[in-house]
């Protein structure tokens, strides 16, 4: 394969930004250039690497070649601020997936301490963020599967634990007689998105398999689930690093002393010699060992 420079960076701006149209204006260039490219690049690799969908998607042998593309736009970016030459200082883009929970506590503050890089970070459940790195639309993840993705390293991060929280106005008004398995079944609870399995994992371990399952809110925003509890929308699974000054404060309250569900984290990056890369793996394991378990 002799692809240039060009047009590994057309390939990517495509599946960065969509469609073919936006990849254009991205790259201040004609869309008829950018098929053209597309097209060159198809031919030298002899393989389809997009789907022509909306947006456009990779093929599996596309998220190759993405991958590619963004690897040599990291070691580029790399070897000219290393050499001191024209562009030099400009921070290359680092495309994460991370969990909202973790980007919610722990990990902005690890970021912070990173220099010369930009971010672009994709909140993904922690069970699922390990697609994005096999297509190639991420470099890293934080993920709570410790088996590595091809091409990819992995390093454990610690562990988050959760535990079953409510507002006291809740407690009173669904819970009278406590936190029962028959309450379970029709105390109304609040869930992230539809990939978050955490409560149903509580409550596998409480209810038979054919136990009526709760009502629940579907509220897809970090701080706004938290509120959701605090109002007393529903029930639901906080991490003890988000609940702890609202459990202090009284504002919620802990439904079951016994029971929590452990998430164990771990950092995933694409296996290359990057010291940006290495620069941000180092500060969010060290932010990591002192904020999780």
């Amino acid at each position: 394969m002799e692809a240039t420079t060009e047009q590994l960076r057309t390939l990517a701006a495509v599946i960065d930004h969509g469609t073919f149209d936006r990849a254009a204006d991205a790259l201040h260039v004609t869309s008829s250039a950018i098929s053209q490219r597309i097209k060159a690049l198809e031919q030298q690799t002899g393989r389809i690497l997009l789907l022509r969908t909306k947006p456009v998607r990779p093929t599996t042998s596309g998220r190759v070649v993405v991958r590619l593309s963004r690897q040599v736009a990291l070691l580029e970016s790399e070897a000219m601020d290393e050499l001191g030459l024209e562009g030099a200082g400009a921070r290359p883009r680092i495309p994460l997936v991370i969990n909202a929970d973790s980007l919610a506590t722990w990990v902005l503050p690890g970021l912070a301490a990173v220099e010369r890089a930009s971010f672009e970070i994709t909140i993904e459940d922690q069970d699922h963020s390990i697609d994005r790195l096999r297509e190639g639309t991420a470099m890293a993840a934080i993920t709570s599967n410790p088996e590595p993705v091809q091409g990819c390293t992995v390093r454990p991060l610690g562990v988050m634990r959760y535990r079953a929280v409510a507002s006291r106005s809740f407690v009173e008004q669904w819970l009278p007689d406590g936190f029962t398995n028959d309450a379970l079944s029709w105390a109304p609870v609040v869930v992230f998105d539809r990939k978050d399995a955490l409560q149903d994992r509580y409550l596998e371990g409480r209810l038979d398999s054919a136990a009526k399952y709760p009502p629940r809110h579907y509220v897809p925003a970090s701080s706004d689930f938290v509120r959701a509890i605090e109002l007393g929308l529903g029930w639901g699974m906080l991490p003890d690093l988000q609940s702890r000054e609202l459990l202090h404060a009284g504002d919620l309250t802990v439904l079951d002393a016994k029971r929590h569900v452990d998430v164990p984290l771990y950092w995933q990056q694409w296996s290359m010699e990057s010291a940006t890369l290495t620069r941000i793996a180092t500060a969010l394991t060290k932010e990591a060992a002192a904020q999780l378990r």
